[in-house]
């Protein structure tokens, strides 16, 4: 069986990857606040896990793996965008979930084993919450239940910050009712026009990281192998869970594999507003960047490292993949996987490595194993490729009309014709290769059919 390696976060290194239950291998990974389209950096940790999900099934088996991955369907910012448009909280959250489902599938992505929303999961969090209390662990003051954070010793381990120093850092104003600045919330009262549900405490919702612990819990148990997310929900998302969990249920282990991806900049600058690079997914596809493309470009660079989504890297991206496509069109992918896709893999999820040895193949014209290899990444499937069928036809018949009037100007020496057809193929967004062979036609980066209308 391959050695998969994966970077733990916790420990900070890279450990061989054992499984509690190699019949049931089961990561869980955070997933969106629905009230808004998600931006391309949210969608990063959605590729970077779909290609471990994918991994873990190729080596364990499809039916023995399990991946969550949540909805947080009661918000503030869920509130605050159903008050300023005027509409139902629950038109918000139906109407976002499924947008973020519609987007990440047009990046690839397979759709987890069990996507639960956190509404769903009241009383189960309520349960945690009382249990918590009951060890001593969490206090009700007016109307909340917070988490004692000093009982818990080992908080601050996976983020490597100490409490004093995260008490001396913090620039906050500590609510009253907090017996540590640190102290976080479980339970938060609500009034009568925000979501509510009965509870001991009074009438309220959840606080954010209590939902992960119970979704967790109820689905994968009080052990499990993997959780995974963006490195910005380190601290304090994910080291609260681990306390509460790890308090609630001190028979269990929590998560065994800790994986954080790291964050994505545009054209080298930090995605903002202000700066105007910031663009949902759905921008990306409105603008006609296929999903193929996008997920191309995120898996070139390793997930532990920063990655740059940049215009280039998109057209290269988008360039390659038509190259592949045209290359396997009407081949079977080999039965088997080629290993040392398959090995670059297991190296700590090595997307950029695999993606070398999908263009040595390429170039080696192992078709076959190129598809096989490239399917494995979630790429050169069935169903990505509809972006790809470029009107071939049409332009071997202008790649024809352009060879005969360039070899009609070798004998003319008039060359005005030939740079007038050329001009306008590459304003449709068309690569113009002109050899002692012939004339190739490849569409690139923004290819327009529309625009060689006319041009003959």
């Amino acid at each position: 069986m391959t050695t998969i390696k994966l970077h733990n976060t916790m420990t900070r290194r890279k450990e061989v990857f054992a499984p509690i239950d190699p019949q049931n291998v089961r990561m869980y990974v955070c997933g969106p606040t629905v009230y808004d389209r998600a931006h391309i950096g949210n969608a990063r940790p959605v590729v970077v896990f779909d290609t471990l999900y994918r991994l873990l099934r190729h080596v364990y088996g499809a039916d023995h793996v399990t991946y969550v991955r949540n909805f947080t369907d009661v918000d503030d910012k869920i509130n605050a965008r159903a008050e300023r448009d005027g509409v139902p909280i629950s038109k918000i959250t139906a109407e976002t979930t499924q947008w973020y489902l519609d987007d990440m599938g047009a990046l690839g992505a397979l759709e987890p084993n069990a996507m639960p929303r956190a509404t769903e999961y009241i009383p189960q969090m309520v349960a945690m919450i009382e249990g918590l209390i009951e060890k001593g662990h969490a206090y009700a003051a007016e109307g909340h239940v917070l988490f004692s954070v000093e009982s818990y010793e080992r908080y601050g381990a996976l983020s490597g910050r100490s409490v004093d120093d995260m008490i001396a850092g913090a620039r906050v104003e500590v609510a009253p009712y907090k017996r540590n600045p640190m102290d976080f919330v479980l339970w938060k009262p609500s009034s009568d026009d925000l979501p509510g549900w009965d509870s001991p405490w009074g009438r309220g919702r959840p606080g954010w990281h209590i939902e992960c612990s119970a979704m967790s819990y109820e689905l994968l148990g009080e052990s499990f192998d993997i959780h995974g997310g963006g490195n910005d929900l380190m601290f304090p998302h994910h080291e609260n869970e681990i306390a509460q969990s790890c308090c609630a249920h001190p028979e269990g282990g929590f998560a065994q594999v800790w994986m954080h991806n790291e964050m994505l900049q545009v054209e080298g600058k930090k995605m903002s507003k202000s700066l105007g690079n910031f663009f949902t997914v759905r921008d990306l596809l409105d603008q006609g960047v296929p999903g193929e493309v996008i997920r191309f470009v995120f898996l070139s660079t390793h997930y532990g490292k920063p990655m740059d989504w940049t215009a280039k890297k998109a057209g290269e991206a988008e360039a390659t993949l038509r190259k592949w496509r045209m290359l396997t069109e009407g081949i079977e992918p080999s039965s088997t996987v080629p290993a040392a896709v398959v090995s670059a893999l297991a190296d700590d999820l090595n997307t950029a490595g695999a993606i070398t040895e999908l263009h040595r193949l390429a170039n080696a014209s192992d078709v076959a194993e190129l598809l096989a290899g490239a399917q494995m990444l979630g790429l050169l499937t069935d169903e990505m490729g509809d972006w790809a069928d470029a009107p071939d036809a049409d332009l071997s018949g202008l790649a024809k009309v352009l060879a005969d009037t360039r070899a009609k100007a070798m004998e003319t020496k008039d060359f005005s014709e030939v740079d007038r057809i050329k001009a306008a193929l590459i304003d449709a967004g068309v690569e113009v290769r002109m050899s002692k062979e012939g004339v190739e036609l490849v569409p690139g980066p923004g290819f327009d059919a529309a625009k060689l209308e006319g041009v003959l």
